[in-house]
């Protein structure tokens, strides 16, 4: 029941329906086994209830659960070329990339034969991920950007990465 209440209040100090709320008042009530009903009943008490109009509540509501969902299903495949090291990692990245000129199959034989990473095996291939799988600066890139370009070098707390972004679904 608690975690379904903050679910539900943060769900909606997010899409903008109430401006605060006292999490104390949340406890209380919870300990107390207050229903549901009656809490929200409450709530004038215990949240500053913005007025708006019910097509700014349904859009901004709409909006958040989107955003929640589309953490579930964007999916995203790609590869890298992973090296480890500093500017000279960075230099041999970019080297590799004008070498690789955007081609799917280039990038697969120059991770298989210079990526530090176990996927270098599969030509650099990570499968399918979501977002939040990859450290964000990987996500960053495999969620916001061209598919099917060769990008980096990007820094990461594993070294620098070019990445090829095979397919995603938005």
């Amino acid at each position: 029941m608690k975690q379904f209440l903050i679910a539900l209040l943060i769900t909606l100090y997010t899409a903008g329906v109430i401006e605060s709320f006292q999490v104390s008042s949340l406890s209380r009530s919870c300990k107390e086994n207050t229903s549901v009903q009656s809490f929200i009943k409450s709530s004038n008490q215990n949240f500053n209830v913005q007025t708006r109009t019910g097509s700014e509540l349904h859009a901004g509501f709409l909006d958040e659960i989107g955003n929640f969902v589309k953490r579930f299903t964007t999916k995203a495949t790609a590869s890298h070329i992973l090296i480890k090291g500093g500017a000279e990692a960075a230099n041999k990245l970019e080297d590799l990339k004008v070498e690789i000129e955007d081609s799917p199959e280039k990038f697969a034989d120059a991770a298989a034969k210079f990526s530090e990473c176990p996927s270098s095996s599969r030509g650099g291939d990570l499968g399918k991920f979501g977002p939040g799988q990859m450290v964000k600066e990987f996500d960053q890139v495999v969620f916001k950007e061209d598919l099917g370009v060769v990008h980096g070098p990007i820094k990461t707390q594993f070294g620098y990465h070019l990445i090829y972004i095979n397919e995603r679904n938005d």
